[in-house]
């Protein structure tokens, strides 16, 4: 069923019909039939999506709109937001993953029935997967138990699972009324895993029956079974609490039928896009394309960062992220006792808590389709408002903010996780190392991702120095520049365990992973050799105690060595250099320089010749849009997904001339695989650059920000293509600009119309021109190795000045 009220931007025009914006204004310019704006703004007006979609397919212009495209954006175009609109799908998604029967009788009737009984369904789903109710299909309402409570003004407590036996208010829910299975009339509900939350924001509503617990007048609580009379039938419901108790908002709410209503279209999207993909394969792609487009609202942590910090933290059941953002470093986390692929088939109990009501959603939903996950996230300020003071987690995994003063520095000043001494204002990381420690089980192991500074600033010298003394800090590991954000200083991996013992020599392991991977940009990190340093240095250290020097990369430090005035914990402040090479090592640079040079010369380009009688000094010209829609090539735009473990070809890569170094968020969605011969296209930063893709880089995925062009060899000749592609005029003429960024409109790159047999010979020279720039590329290269070399040999006395 098509939405006729979802909206749409020119942008998402463009990326329906695959074309640039500019494209989408010359429709509006040249077309009177063309929609009308029905919202948005004078710059930036919104059209009905099923208008521009008869539009263009009216137009031959589009033969259907992808289903992936379609919900999409119904989903940027929902009236709440797509914040709003991803949760609502998630819990859909989650109702079709749990009971797909219920949501094919639910999908049969109009809108609005959808929308009246669709909470009642997704309560049966919701409420036990996020802790509103509670475990084994236990329902926390005191009617479904057949037990009605006294009102809270009475002061009664009724147990738990227990007759006649007076249960003391929690000294935070001090008017709190508990009935069997744990309803809290008050205002909250306590469900038998401890979680706490308002009927409304739950979903769980008491009963309004008049109470059958009577009590003696008198006293204002009951403390015995005789004033406590009950029904015969009531039935007794003994359950353990099974996870810590909740004290901050839940993460996911039933939400209700009015707000359910305009979601409804898009919700029928969503389970048509999960019935071709899967649910959980469908959510991952909603929650990544809008990650994707939203790139400064969010701060996230890389999915290859994410995965060497649940190694470093090893398996585990219980696991807790204090500021979860997404869910990266949730799912991380390995499985006792399972293969690599079977991460997330085994049930784990995951905690989340996050101060962005959305980014909580997101994760738990993510994670409650992921696997067989108990999954607990709540909303709030974790420092201020601990959601989980009763967590002994056994692994805590955190990417904190950093650099806030606003941490709760005045309000906190006794709070009891502070083991190691109050943080000072300007430490707030500091106060998440503490927080982190204070969750975690005796021997858990908490890695938490660090600025810099907190390994050396002076006013956390004396925390550190007590982190160290007490041996819960177990290892600092640099890591390479560009390894998350932000991007321009290489971050650290703390990795801590709660002291059971104290260590009877202790040691600490510094690493400096930053000279082991090259890097060409923000997807420029060879990740896999980030992983192996990272876990070559650890694993040692983590069974012995100690490990073996590596210069330049790993060191185990006695701690007595760091305990100074400064405790400086930075790791290339306490690891020998690595060797800079021998004589004979350099001098080998040195001769490859020369070879490089010498083909450099050789490849030197002729001195140019003008145009001759033969050959005029203008063509008439064709634009890349015109051979696309004539069949002469195939235009492809790069992707937001793909598979794991693929390697992804950049536009760092194009730019630079490096293999392919990427990688995409994991998703089913079809990767655009390159080919022999394809033209690759950067779209961003007004570089006026084309690569023809060879042997080595083909299979590679196409990377965001990039455009290929397959030419048909019976008509162009890519490296014809590739040459007059990047010629200056050419890409001026076909760029439009932004306040902040420049954009290359690639079907308005114009060829000339030439012949194929004058196409080789022009693709001929522009190929030697390509070999020309890959050879000085080389030989810069080699020069710096050189310069590098030759400057720390002098310096460290390996190689000698005569």
């Amino acid at each position: 069923m098509q939405d006729n009220a979802t909206e749409v931007t020119a942008a998402g025009i463009a990326r329906l019909a695959g074309v640039g914006r500019a494209a989408v204004s010359n429709w509006r310019r040249r077309h009177a039939d063309f929609p009308k704006p029905v919202g948005g703004t004078e710059t930036s007006p919104a059209f009905a999506l099923a208008e521009v979609e008869s539009w263009l397919r009216h137009q031959g212009k589009l033969a259907e709109v992808p289903l992936r495209e379609r919900v999409w954006q119904q989903l940027v175009g929902h009236p709440e937001g797509p914040a709003t609109a991803l949760v609502h799908a998630g819990c859909v998604l989650l109702l079709i993953h749990d009971r797909p029967t219920v949501w094919l009788e639910l999908g049969a009737v109009s809108d609005e029935r959808v929308a009246a009984r669709l909470p009642a369904a997704l309560e049966q789903v919701i409420a036990p997967r996020f802790g509103v109710a509670g475990k084994r299909g236990v329902h926390t309402s005191a009617a479904a138990q057949g037990v009605h409570t006294a009102p809270a003004a009475q002061g009664v407590h009724s147990p738990t699972g227990v007759r006649g036996v007076h249960t003391p208010p929690d000294a935070r829910d001090v008017s709190a009324v508990n009935g069997p299975g744990g309803v809290n009339t008050a205002g909250a509900v306590n469900t038998p895993s401890g979680v706490h939350a308002s009927p409304a924001a739950s979903g769980v509503h008491t009963e309004p029956t008049p109470p059958r617990v009577h009590t003696d007048p008198a006293p204002p609580r009951v403390h015995s079974s005789p004033a406590v009379h009950t029904a015969p039938a009531t039935p007794v419901v003994h359950i353990a609490p099974a996870t810590p108790a909740l004290h901050a908002t839940p993460a996911v709410r039933t939400p209700t039928g009015p707000e359910l209503l305009p979601s409804v279209p898009l919700l029928r999207g969503v389970a048509e896009l999960a019935a071709e993909m899967g649910a959980r394969q469908a959510y991952e792609f909603l929650v990544g394309r809008h990650l994707d487009a939203n790139p400064r609202q969010y701060t996230l942590t890389p999915a290859e960062l994410a995965r060497i910090m649940g190694d470093l933290a090893g398996p585990a059941r219980t696991v807790l992220d204090p500021a979860c953002g997404t869910g990266a470093l949730l799912r991380a986390v390995p499985v006792p006792g399972a293969r690599e692929v079977e991460r997330d088939d085994s049930e784990r109990e995951l905690y989340g808590q996050d101060s962005a009501p959305e980014l909580a959603a997101l994760t738990a939903l993510r994670l409650a389709l992921q696997g067989r996950n108990v999954v607990r996230t709540a909303v709030g300020d974790t420092l201020r408002g601990d959601a989980y003071p009763g967590l002994r987690a056994d692994v805590v995994l955190c990417h904190p903010p950093f650099n806030e003063r606003n941490w709760g520095h005045d309000e906190l000043a006794y709070d009891a996780r502070w083991e190691y001494g109050f943080p000072a204002r300007n430490e707030s990381e500091l106060a998440w190392v503490q927080h982190a420690l204070a969750r975690l089980r005796d021997g858990g192991t908490a890695v938490l991702l660090m600025p810099p500074a907190a390994a050396s600033r002076r006013s956390g010298r004396r925390i550190r120095a007590d982190l160290l003394r007490r041996g819960a800090l177990r290892a600092v590991i640099a890591l390479p520049v560009g390894a998350a954000p932000p991007y321009n200083i290489p971050l650290h991996l703390w990795v801590l365990r709660r002291p059971d013992k104290a260590p009877a020599q202790p040691e600490v392991l510094l690493a400096d992973t930053g000279s082991v991977a090259e890097h060409t940009g923000r997807g420029g990190l060879d990740w896999e050799a980030v992983r192996t340093a990272v876990l070559d240095a650890w694993r040692p250290f983590e069974r012995a105690g100690t490990a073996v020097e590596q210069p330049g990369v790993a060191r185990s430090v006695p701690v007595i060595e760091l305990l100074d005035d400064d405790v400086d914990l930075a790791p290339a402040r306490h690891l020998p250099p690595a060797a800079a090479g021998d004589g004979e090592q350099l001098s080998d640079v040195r001769e490859r320089l020369g070879e490089t040079l010498r083909l450099t010369a050789d490849l030197t380009p002729p001195a140019p010749a003008g145009p001759t009688e033969e050959q005029p000094g203008r063509w008439p010209l064709i634009t890349i849009g015109e051979l696309a829609r004539g069949g002469a090539l195939v235009m492809r735009t790069g992707g937001n997904g793909g598979h794991a473990r693929v390697p992804v070809l950049t536009d760092n890569d194009v730019l630079a001339g490096t293999a392919p170094s990427g990688t995409l968020p994991e998703s089913d969605e079809e990767a655009v695989r390159v080919e022999a011969g394809d033209v690759v296209v950067p779209v961003l930063g007004g570089g006026s650059v084309a690569r023809v893709v060879d042997d080595a880089t083909a299979g590679a995925v196409l990377g965001r920000s990039l455009v290929l062009l397959r030419p048909d060899p019976a008509a162009l000749d890519p490296w014809f293509l590739a040459g007059f592609l990047r010629g200056t005029a050419n890409n001026r003429q076909a760029s439009s600009y932004a306040s902040t960024a420049t954009r290359l409109d690639v079907r308005r790159l114009q060829l000339p119309r030439l012949p194929l047999d004058e196409q080789l010979r022009y693709g001929a020279r522009f190929r030697a021109l390509a070999e020309f720039e890959e050879a000085l590329r080389h030989a810069g290269r080699l020069g710096g190795q050189l310069v590098r070399g030759m400057y720390d040999g002098l310096t460290d006395g390996s190689v000698a000045p005569d």
